[in-house]
């Protein structure tokens, strides 16, 4: 594929910028205005989902983006000390670790 090297600005008001994501059946709207423009359709660059029990992996999805939001309160605590940031840091990575490895053993059952 060859690399896109041009740049290409509009401005937009933000009712008309909102309008064109609430239109855009791409995760980005740059592909989908080129998709538009063009007529043609680019490959997605998005991973696949794992095959696991959709309810499973909406669950652990859902406690993933909340370890994430702990973290980042976490980290914008100016109150704790290093080392008890670093052990609750840790403590989550470990937390988002073991659930990888469940949805990774519930893969394709």
């Amino acid at each position: 594929m060859e690399k896109r090297t041009k740049e290409m600005k509009i401005r937009l008001t933000d009712d008309e910028h909102q309008r064109l994501l609430e239109r855009s059946q791409r995760t980005h709207l740059a592909e989908w205005l080129r998709e538009l423009g063009l007529g043609e359709r680019t490959p997605s660059k998005r991973r696949k989902l794992p095959d696991v029990d959709p309810q499973l992996f909406r669950q652990i999805a859902g406690t993933s983006n909340n370890l994430n939001q702990i973290a980042r309160k976490i980290n914008q605590m100016q109150s704790l000390g290093a080392e008890d940031t670093i052990r609750l840091l840790s403590l989550l990575t470990s937390i988002d670790r073991q659930l990888t490895e469940i949805l990774e053993q519930h893969r394709d059952r």
